[in-house]
């Protein structure tokens, strides 16, 4: 339970101190770039899974 609450007290300052970064121009030119590369990452993470799907049904449906 102490584990827990401690977990909950660094969520909670990390959500403070990224509200207070991100209201500088540096910050929200810092976050805007984080938010990219992971839309990116997760674009290319579903691209691949569609991709490899559509292997494995011509696969199956090949036989």
């Amino acid at each position: 339970m102490k584990s827990f609450l401690w977990l909950l007290i660094g969520v909670a300052v990390g959500f403070v101190v990224a509200h207070k970064v991100n209201e500088t121009p540096k910050g929200r030119e810092f976050f805007g770039t984080l938010d990219k590369k992971a839309r990116d990452f997760g674009e290319a993470v579903s691209d691949g899974y569609r991709q490899r799907e559509a292997e494995i049904r011509s696969a199956i449906d090949g036989d």
